[in-house]
Formats: C-alpha cells, sequence, structure tokens
C-alpha cells in the first residue's frame, strides 16, 4: 500500500525514525494525570501558541494595574529575545554570547532616528524596517569573519563583540573617526539620549507613555514571529540548522551549506533581537548605559529563560520567560521571596528524600538542632536573639524562636555564606546514612545565612534563588520544561 505524503506514518527527510519515535515510545504515568498527558500531547502545538495569545491579550483588559502591565511587557520583551536567541543557539546550536548588542544596537538606532539627538523624526513605518534591517547585516558582520569557529572559540569571538559594542555606547559621547575627525557625541554616553519618540504612524502616536498600547504591540510582533518560526521550524532549513546543532561535521559531509547556514541564524537572530530593541526605545523612551540593559546580566536571564523552557522549543521560549521574569518579580519582595525559600527548600525534601522515614528524621532533627542552638546562643550571648524574621505572622513568630537572629548580622552573615557553600561541596561527596546526619546542621545553616544575609539584599538573592530553582528544575529534568531529550545509541 503506498503512502502519501500527508500520511504520518510516512518516511521523513533528515528524521530518524527510530530518534523520531522515541518520545511515542516512552511510558505515560498512570491515573488522571497520565490521562491527561497524552491527550495533551494529541493537541497540535500552534493550538497552544493561539491559547496563550488569547490570555495574553486579555490581561490589559481585566486590569489597569500600571505595575502588572510594564511586567506583561517586559516578560513579551523577554519572549522576543529568547526566540531570535532559540533560532541561534536552540536551532544551529551556536553559543552566542554578544547577543543583547543586537539588542543595544536597535534600540539606540531607533533612538537616533526618531528623537531630538540629531533632529531626525521619521515615521515609525520607516524607522522599524532600516533598524531591523542594519541589524540583520549587523549579525551578518559579527557571523562572516567567525563562520569557521565553534565551540569555546566562536563564544570568545561574540563575547568580545557584546564587550565591545557596551563600551562604545557607555563612551558614546566622544567619537571621532580614528581622531582624524572632530569629536561627535552619538550615543550620550551615560546620559544615554533621551525624549525618544513614541511609535508614530501616520502621524498618530500610540502608546502616550501608556505602556498598554505598547504591549499590544510587542505580543503582536510575538505571535507573528511565533507562527512564523513554526514554520521555519518544519521547512529545510529548519531541519538543517538542527542538523548543524547535532554533528556540524556530519552536517557538512551531507552535503549541507555548513557555513551558509551559520551566517542566515545569526542574521534571523540578530533581527528578532532588534525589533525587540525598537520596542523597547519606544515604549521607555529613553536609553540609558545603565548596569542592566544590553549587558551580560541581560544575556545570563535570556540564556535562563531558554536553557529552563528548553532550547530548540518554541513553548519552552514562552514557558521560561514567564517562569523567570515572573519570579524575578515576585523575589523583589522579601516576605514572597522567603516564603519561595522555604517551599523550595520543603518540596525538594519532599521529592528527593527517600525512603520516607528519612524524610521525618531529617525534618525532626533540624528542628530540635535549631532548638538546642537558639537556646545555647541566647544563654551565651544575648544580642544574638535579638533580631528580627524576614517574615512576619505564625513563620516569622516561629523563626524568632528557632533560628539565631544577631541584632547586626553583616558580618556573621558574610561568613556563615561561606560556610554554607563549603558545607554543601562536603554534603555532595558523603552517601547513605552520613548525608542524612550531615543535612540537619546544612539545613539549619542554610535558613540562618537566608535569615541573617540573603534577605537583606532583594536585588542579589532573587538571582541567586532563580539559579537554586534552575540547578533543581535541570536536575530532575537536563533537557528543560518542553525541550526533547537527546537519545544515544550506545
Amino acid at each position: 500500500m503506498a503512502t502519501g505524503p500527508t500520511d504520518p506514518n510516512a518516511p521523513r527527510v533528515g528524521v530518524d525514525e527510530w530518534v523520531a519515535s522515541h518520545e511515542q515510545r516512552r511510558t505515560y504515568r498512570g491515573g488522571v494525570l497520565g490521562v491527561v498527558e497524552r491527550e495533551l500531547t494529541r493537541v497540535p502545538h500552534p493550538a497552544f501558541y493561539l491559547a496563550f495569545g488569547i490570555a495574553a491579550a486579555i490581561v490589559p483588559a481585566v486590569t489597569s494595574d500600571g505595575y502588572i502591565i510594564k511586567v506583561g511587557l517586559d516578560t513579551l520583551l523577554y519572549m522576543l529575545l529568547a526566540l531570535g536567541l532559540n533560532i541561534t543557539v536552540g536551532y544551529a546550536g551556536l553559543l552566542d554570547l554578544g547577543y543583547v548588542a543586537f539588542y543595544g544596537f536597535a534600540a539606540y538606532g531607533y533612538a537616533m532616528l526618531a528623537s531630538p539627538k540629531f533632529g531626525v523624526h521619521w515615521d515609525t513605518l520607516a524607522v522599524i524596517p532600516v533598524v531591523v534591517a542594519a541589524t540583520v547585516l549587523l549579525g551578518f558582520l559579527v557571523a562572516l569573519p567567525s563562520r569557521r569557529l565553534v565551540g569555546d572559540y566562536l563564544a570568545i569571538v561574540t563575547l568580545f563583540f557584546g564587550e565591545l559594542f557596551f563600551t562604545v555606547y557607555q563612551n558614546g559621547e566622544h567619537v571621532s573617526l580614528l581622531g582624524f575627525t572632530a569629536a561627535k557625541d552619538v550615543t550620550g554616553g551615560p546620559n544615554g539620549i533621551p525624549n525618544i519618540d513614541q511609535f508614530n504612524v501616520f502621524g498618530a502616536r500610540i502608546g502616550e507613555l501608556n505602556y498598554k498600547a505598547y504591549f499590544y504591540v510587542a505580543l503582536v510582533f510575538f505571535m507573528v514571529l511565533l507562527f512564523a518560526m513554526y514554520l521555519v521550524d518544519r521547512s529545510r532549513t529548519g531541519r538543517a540548522w538542527k542538523s548543524l546543532r547535532e554533528d556540524p561535521l556530519a552536517a557538512e559531509l551531507m552535503g549541507m551549506p555548513v557555513n551558509r547556514l551559520k551566517l542566515i541564524a545569526f542574521a534571523c537572530g540578530a533581527g528578532i533581537a532588534g525589533l525587540a530593541g525598537t520596542v523597547f526605545a519606544a515604549a521607555n523612551t529613553a536609553v540609558f548605559a545603565s548596569e542592566y540593559d544590553f549587558t551580560s546580566g541581560l544575556l545570563i536571564i535570556v540564556y535562563a529563560m531558554l536553557i529552563l523552557g528548553g532550547a530548540g522549543s518554541l513553548g519552552g521560549v514562552i514557558i521560561g520567560a514567564l517562569v523567570v521574569n515572573v519570579s524575578l518579580e515576585v523575589l523583589r519582595d522579601p516576605g514572597h521571596a522567603t516564603w519561595v525559600f522555604y517551599t523550595l527548600i520543603a518540596a525538594t525534601l519532599v521529592a528527593r528524600m527517600r525512603p520516607w522515614r528519612w524524610l521525618a528524621a531529617v525534618i525532626a532533627g533540624t528542628a530540635g538542632f535549631g532548638f538546642a542552638v537558639h537556646a545555647i546562643v541566647s544563654a551565651v550571648w544575648p544580642r544574638g536573639v535579638h533580631g528580627q524574621a524576614a517574615i512576619g505572622g505564625v513563620l516569622g513568630s516561629g523563626l524568632r524562636h528557632w533560628v539565631v537572629l544577631p541584632s547586626n548580622p553583616m558580618t556573621i552573615g558574610n561568613v556563615a555564606f561561606v560556610c554554607l557553600v563549603l558545607a554543601v561541596l562536603v554534603l555532595t561527596l558523603l552517601k547513605g546514612w552520613v548525608q542524612k546526619l550531615a543535612m540537619i546542621p546544612t539545613l539549619y545553616l542554610a535558613v540562618f545565612v537566608w535569615e541573617n544575609r540573603l534577605v537583606i539584599e532583594p536585588s542579589i538573592t532573587r538571582l541567586i534563588l532563580v539559579g537554586v530553582i534552575l540547578i533543581v528544575l535541570m536536575n530532575a529534568r537536563p533537557q528543560g520544561l518542553l525541550g526533547t531529550s537527546r537519545v544515544e545509541i550506545v
């Protein structure tokens, strides 16, 4: 019986059938969760993307809270950035450490063409294509000399490009052509470029300092590019990128234009970052050389989103950006961060500690150890228990009678943090009942460090907590939440 081109059982070009069917051969869990899991696998991916788009579009309609809408806009910008990085890293497997420079280049490009900086006020329909095209060209030029590089060498070159861009825009208030021309103020240096025009289409302003309009603009851009990438993912180019990611040498031996594929991946990823940069500049009406925008810190956050969601997964881009950015916002509040911290510890113990009697023993041992330490310290050093817990209520009251809380915890908190790192390293070397017993003082030390040091600086602590969440999830699912595990025949 002949099989047509639309037959799902027909052989597919460039796809190993045994590897492709690995996910179908896995054993699903039983019960209600197993039924739900099996049914969800039958739903086409575009249906999930469409559901996300509808749900996101409803958010500004059901709330007038400017903070929530601003967080939603930032999350959509992160999704755009992660979508572009997914092409370079997730599909083509190229380690690009200068990616956010394209984002910054486009933001500054939009600012120069739509602000009083140079007296230029182009229409948005003219600025965006020009800026995105320039960013695509820049991505092509960066990839051109490095197209033969792989792995660490490519990472070093792109990292140098990112740092070069940061240096240029941070010191761009005095730019000359090799010293032969008079110095010009191009980027504004530390002061950046203020008073940027908002999106202006045929004379009609979009936004007027209203983030809701830019939320919908970013959502439309993201949904269009998401469905475009869904089609590319199933095209010859998408399959070629994945082949390049898995084994560049094998892809080249099969006749694939490896260097050309790298150039296309860099250019496409840069173009999406450039589009996000224009929305960022218009929505914020200013771009500055701050320590958060267009730097390695932003790059790490975008990479965390991609890794968490699953490199190479379009749905993972959505999930990763939502989880990471929403988590970072929730963790700004010390009280919320404290609840997340203790919930994370409890969930990890319940998930990993077996048999159950050891879980009960560790919890009881940690509780008894804490009360004993608190009693000893209160008798020997009364000032050591005069501090306040990071959270109120029943939990805070219990912590004040259980954990040592000095009135001036900064120095002792720093020492305890170093001891905690050493304790965790030692814990990984122990086995059996010795490891279980060693967990008791380690858990108490973790709570002490949290209450006396980490919660004091939420800007740093929230990054540490997100890192811990990533480590725990990567331990449980190395390929990311929606990524596909690699199958190797040995």
